[in-house]
């Protein structure tokens, strides 16, 4: 073990480790030009209508409805901002992933003064961890991950005591992504290689996945937990795994590599392709020069609570952001909806749902130029009884569809 921790620190099993920690924010970072764009991380409240603005300078803004000062949070550990998120059934606790490891904001919330003071901060660090690049709450509020892909462990913290548990696995070199399943018993761990794990946070055992198509890029889960969709750094194509069940907890302390199966008699905790997302060439409509291309491998993609609107943005076309219809039962579903475009030679940066919109989603979409786009999408969920539904979309179809493979079995 002690010539595995060895060769492990000095980067010659995993190379990403010889980068600086500027260099692994920049990789590993869900915004599309970390280093350059306007936006660094984006955070909506999930119960409170309330969002966050991480900027380049490492600035943080946080805005809501009906409240004339934005407060603009910054602290020394600040530094290198890669990702946040709120605490739920907390309007006032805000988490940022930083170089140093993870400041707690803990904020008024009917802020009397524009800047805050530090010591409504504190910062969780542990020696190794950093820089952290994601972090994700436990549905309830009750726990906080944090990742590092410089780091084997995945934490798990107690806030209130500011103490954490740490999960290792070698395998991978470190933690990049992470996503809490909503229903709480899962959580996926993506590794700077080509392999995630999905752990089981009842019995906290794992299953883990090796792929061929690089390293897990971004993922969100449906509102029921069932599934999982994947997109990867190689691979221009939306991959589904499906949960029926919980892990089982007597196996050992991490199952057997599980395998991509693209063949419909794949059974639980396999990888289908279901979305084939190869670049395309549409005509582009009058005052638009030229034509325009869409498509390839994912920058990131955001799932609205519904589970009906899936948004997807693009690491080589970032100018639109591809719009589908979903449905989760009695199964997947994924259909072509349309795209959204942004200010001219704009990129997205970011993409999130808000949870509290009626009628329908609303999409933001934070663009390389540092606006901030909030997009409604009007509809009916199915949950709820039939009214007039209509959709907000651009007319641009998208041409390859739902469920071609991209290999054989």
């Amino acid at each position: 073990m002690v010539g595995m921790n060895w060769f492990y620190s000095h980067g010659l099993i995993f190379p990403h480790l010889l980068l600086s920690g500027e260099a692994l924010c920049q990789e590993y970072s869900l915004a599309l030009d970390w280093g350059r764009g306007h936006v660094r991380a984006f955070a909506w409240h999930p119960q409170t209508p309330k969002f966050a603005v991480a900027s380049h300078g490492d600035l943080v803004r946080v805005y809501a409805p009906n409240v004339g000062i934005v407060p603009l949070l910054k602290h020394k550990s600040q530094r290198n901002i890669t990702d946040m998120a709120w605490k739920p059934y907390c309007s006032s606790l805000l988490a940022v992933a930083c170089q140093d490891g993870v400041v707690l904001w803990q904020l008024d919330p009917m802020p009397l003064i524009g800047r805050p003071s530090s010591a409504h901060a504190s910062l969780l660090s542990r020696r190794g961890h950093q820089p952290v690049t994601s972090v994700a709450w436990h549905p309830k509020g009750s726990l906080l991950a944090s990742a590092s892909p410089a780091d084997s462990s995945m934490l798990i913290w107690n806030v209130s005591t500011e103490e954490c548990v740490p999960l290792c696995r070698l395998a991978g070199g470190g933690v990049c992504l992470l996503r809490w399943s909503p229903d709480g018993a899962h959580l996926l761990a993506a590794a700077p290689q080509s392999l995630f794990r999905v752990w089981d946070t009842q019995f906290w055992r794992c299953d883990r996945w090796s792929t061929f198509q690089g390293r897990c890029q971004a993922a969100c889960w449906s509102p029921d937990g069932a599934q999982l969709l994947c997109a990867f750094s190689n691979s221009p194509a939306l991959y589904a795994v499906s949960f029926p069940k919980p892990l089982n907890p007597c196996l050992g302390d991490e199952e057997e590599d599980s395998a991509w199966i693209p063949h419909s008699s794949a059974g639980s905790g396999s990888g289908l392709p279901v979305v084939d997302l190869a670049e395309v060439t549409l005509s582009a409509l009058s005052g638009h020069p030229g034509n325009i291309k869409v498509g390839g491998t994912v920058q990131n993609m955001a799932w609205d609570k519904h589970g009906e609107r899936l948004a997807v943005s693009f690491r080589d076309h970032g100018q639109y952001v591809a719009l589908f219809c979903t449905r989760t039962y009695p199964m997947l579903e994924v259909s072509p909806c349309g795209f959204i475009s942004g200010p001219h030679g704009e990129h997205a940066q970011l993409l999130s749902f808000y949870n509290g919109f009626e009628g329908g989603s609303l999409l933001t979409v934070c663009w390389s130029n540092g606006v901030v786009s909030h997009v409604p999408l009007y509809y009916c969920p199915l949950s709820q009884e039939p009214t007039e539904k209509s959709f907000a979309a651009s007319p641009f179809p998208l041409q390859r569809i739902i469920g071609s493979p991209l290999y054989s079995s």
